[in-house]
């Protein structure tokens, strides 16, 4: 099959990320051809370092990345469409799949969610009024009856075999620009800018025990600025306390992923990085994308009801507390010390979590089973 993947940014890296991911897995260990639109392919080339955001068309990885253009030019419909995240699909592509002999298969891919009622409309088709075409709702999900979520082949193995060679963690780490200090508890930060960081750089300066932290570029590079008493850039790695904060740029994607496999702790946003996490086996706090009507604690709940079923109940209850505080901007300086005090239980439980998901299959081949069945 040829794939088409259309994506329009409205999460910064997190819609581009996921599209990118799932187009490279589609090419990679499907041996698909995958042509994906960007609409803002600048944002791509944050974390796909090889990606010239000039070149209307390349090929990466096995992928045709493509220019969104707006209006839209002609271009021949695939056999499989991906309208990422409901992103509205030019109006003359719909045209023009709607004249082929053979009718595109249409997928909507929803954004990820533990909600209940998402299983209820997995699959389901959706006719257009009149150009005699088929939309599919395809959600992602942490269940069997769901689409799964995105894991290339061999990753496990591949994080197993970074996490046993102790020197290649550290060479990865010095490549960063980040020297590790003897006995640290490191920790990756990614997160909107609403996220009360003071009260957390504060608990970690006051550590009893260091504290390494790698920042990356972004919304919350200001907070940490002012909290620091000058402007902090990439590249830059400053001591307080027993704080050691390295300030990163962004990285590709499977560097972005040792990341999360060398730290204790992540703090992760969005949709892309908030699976990885997962995948990394690692404890983590999810910044989840913040909406209006605070619908997005709806969400937020659903997973944490799912992910922390067993855990002790004390220790979910804290859980759920930490992570609603880091998402209603009010953390408390204590909170740190209570996440630490908990830290073994969640590091069994995240290693527990991850290898409980792997028994599922992934995003990727769930949609190309669905779409051979069609």
């Amino acid at each position: 099959m040829n794939w088409d993947i259309f994506c329009n940014v409205v999460d910064n890296f997190g819609d581009a990320g996921v599209s990118w991911r799932l187009a490279r897995q589609l090419a990679g260990d499907h041996a698909m051809s995958v042509r994906l639109w960007m609409d803002k392919p600048q944002v791509l080339a944050g974390i796909c370092p090889d990606y010239n955001p000039l070149v209307e068309r390349q090929v990466l990885n096995g992928v045709e990345v493509c220019h969104w253009p707006k209006p839209w030019q002609c271009a021949d419909p695939a056999e499989v469409v991906i309208e990422a995240f409901g992103c509205e699909l030019p109006e003359r592509y719909l045209e023009a799949m709607a004249e082929r002999g053979s009718k595109p298969i249409w997928i909507n891919l929803e954004y990820l969610s533990a909600e209940n009622w998402v299983s209820d409309f997995h699959g389901c088709p959706s006719p257009h009024p009149f150009l005699g075409l088929t939309r599919y709702f395809f959600f992602p999900g942490f269940g069997v009856n769901l689409g799964g979520l995105l894991k290339e082949k061999g990753f496990d193995e591949s994080r197993d075999a970074f996490m046993q060679d102790v020197n290649y963690r550290r060479d990865f780490l010095k490549n960063l620009g980040v020297e590790p200090v003897d006995g640290a508890f490191l920790i990756s930060l990614f997160g909107y800018e609403f996220a009360p960081l003071t009260p957390l750089l504060n608990s970690w300066a006051e550590s009893p025990l260091p504290i390494q932290v790698m920042l990356f570029d972004g919304q919350l590079l200001s907070q940490a600025s002012s909290w620091y008493g000058r402007n902090l850039e990439p590249g830059q790695t400053v001591i307080h306390g027993n704080l050691h904060l390295s300030i990163l740029p962004f990285v590709s994607q499977d560097c972005y992923d040792r990341v999360l496999w060398a730290c204790d702790v992540n703090f992760v946003r969005g949709e892309d990085s908030f699976v990885r996490a997962q995948w990394a086996a690692k404890p983590f706090v999810w910044h989840i994308y913040p909406q209006t009507d605070a619908v997005h604690e709806i969400k937020l709940m659903a997973f944490l009801k799912r992910y922390a079923e067993d855990l002790p109940k004390e220790t979910a209850e804290y859980l759920q507390e930490f992570w609603f505080s880091w998402n209603r901007f009010h953390i408390k300086e204590f909170a740190w010390k209570q996440f630490m005090d908990n830290l073994d239980i969640l590091k069994s439980h995240a290693q527990s979590w991850a290898e409980q998901l792997g028994k599922n299959h992934d995003l990727a081949t769930n949609l190309v089973k669905f779409c051979q069945n069609k």
